[in-house]
């Protein structure tokens, strides 16, 4: 009866899975994937207006709906929560950027949620990811992961404003700059060696270095969750008709297009569910998944969830039911009484992760065919526009302009799909009028 029960609910199949397996494997995704509870309370407290404990509760939340989507709906063995990419262009790009108010962003991400969620349903949305060429799909990645990896180096003052050169090496030899270089050693080590919850390892251990450094500040380690109200169900709705809205949208959407789509499809090749013609049985409900954890997100006050990369760790470990994603779930509910811990995390301590995180993005530059500079060139303004222009938003913009340009004067229109035409007509209207 219990397995019947576990099968209905999880998709569990008593004769090739084991409920042991499954918990161990949620508990391993959860140890993979729980820096986000450090660095994105970190990253969004930049923003006026929004507290680090109220984000902190929220993205825990999030995490929470998302990964329960997944083990309910999916039935599959992945966590999700606030990702990496959407939440640096929500932070540093519409808000801090374009200077809008994190109230119109989490608009735009609401609007672009329900979007994507209207694709997902009316099987649009893989011909819309299947518009945009390869390679400004990969140079999109490759850019967010330099753009990340690039805040992070900002943010322990290992890269510092220059006034001659704009950017240049701050001083390595004490303080945030130091704590991050010894924490970049400590966890790339760790990820090098492939060990299990090595980002969070390395989150605790550069943390307690801090404390005799002076700059990790303890105030406890246990707490009730602190409230979500300030950020939830905040929306800019005076905002919702305006370009500068349609353009945030269609930026969300196409990033977020991008990095969920492709996330959703990576993981399940990753952990082998695709059937021998190489289909995934189940995607569109991980589709689903993800696209109403985007609108949940936008409610609760943060940027679009993804399933995270990391969590396939589990999968690779035996998880292969949702039974493994509702642990991690319950493990995320189990971390919100630990808000005093994550929020103590200095910039310092996070940084390496998110310098980490931006390589590995960044590793895909060896996918792209930089022999043919009609490819390469749109490929180039793409990836280095983002972190030069401090602007996800641009990059993508300039990128998809570029290659659609260079391709028609080029003599190779027939690479170009009418999807293409439109975003770049769109894009050049923006630079145009806004």
């Amino acid at each position: 009866m219990k397995t019947k029960i576990l099968n209905k609910l999880f998709g569990f199949d008593s004769s090739r899975m084991d409920i042991k397996t499954e918990i161990l494997a949620g508990l391993t995704s959860f140890l993979t994937m729980s820096y986000i509870l450090a660095v994105n309370p970190g990253m969004f407290s930049m923003i006026d207006g929004m507290p680090r404990g109220a984000v902190f509760t929220t993205t825990a939340i999030v995490a929470v709906i998302g990964t329960l989507l997944i083990a309910f709906l999916a039935k599959m063995p992945f966590g999700m929560a606030p990702g990496m990419g959407p939440n640096a262009f929500f932070v540093f790009t519409v808000c801090l950027g374009m200077g809008c108010s994190w109230q119109f962003a989490l608009t735009a991400v609401l609007i672009e949620g329900l979007i994507l969620f209207l694709l997902t349903v009316t099987n649009l949305r893989e011909a819309l990811v299947n518009a945009i060429p390869d390679t400004i799909k990969k140079s999109i990645t490759i850019g967010i992961g330099l753009f990340i990896a690039f805040i992070g180096l900002q943010n322990s003052g290992i890269v510092v404003r220059n006034e001659s050169t704009l950017v240049g090496i701050g001083d390595l030899t004490h303080g945030s700059a130091l704590l991050t270089l010894i924490g970049l050693a400590i966890t790339g080590t760790l990820v090098i060696l492939k060990t299990k919850g090595a980002m969070l390892i390395g989150i605790l251990a550069t943390t307690l270095i801090g404390i005799p450094m002076g700059l990790t500040h303890f105030q406890g380690v246990v707490s009730v969750p602190e409230s979500m109200a300030p950020i939830f169900f905040k929306f800019e709705w005076s905002s919702i008709l305006s370009v500068e809205m349609l353009v945030t949208v269609l930026s969300f959407l196409c990033i977020d297009l991008l990095c969920l789509t492709g996330t959703d499809i990576g993981v399940c090749l990753k952990t082998g569910m695709a059937d021998k013609d190489g289909k995934i049985p189940g995607i569109k409900r991980l589709f689903i998944a993800d696209s109403v954890g985007t609108i949940s997100s936008s409610v609760c006050g943060t940027s679009a969830s993804c399933v995270f990369i990391e969590s396939t760790s589990g999968a690779l470990q035996g998880g292969k039911s949702g039974l493994t994603s509702l642990t991690i779930a319950v493990c995320f509910i189990a971390a919100l009484f630990f808000s005093p811990f994550f929020l103590a995390v200095p910039a310092a301590a996070t940084a390496p992760v998110l310098i980490i995180v931006g390589t590995m993005m960044f590793s895909g530059v060896t996918e792209l065919h930089l022999e043919d500079l009609s490819e390469a060139i749109p490929a180039f303004i793409t990836i280095v526009t983002m972190p030069l222009a401090y602007s996800i938003a641009d990059g993508i913009l300039l990128g998809v302009i570029s290659y659609v340009i260079l391709n028609l004067t080029g003599g190779r229109h027939r690479k170009l799909s009418a999807g293409m035409y439109v975003l770049a007509a769109l894009f050049v209207l923006k630079y145009i009028f806004i």
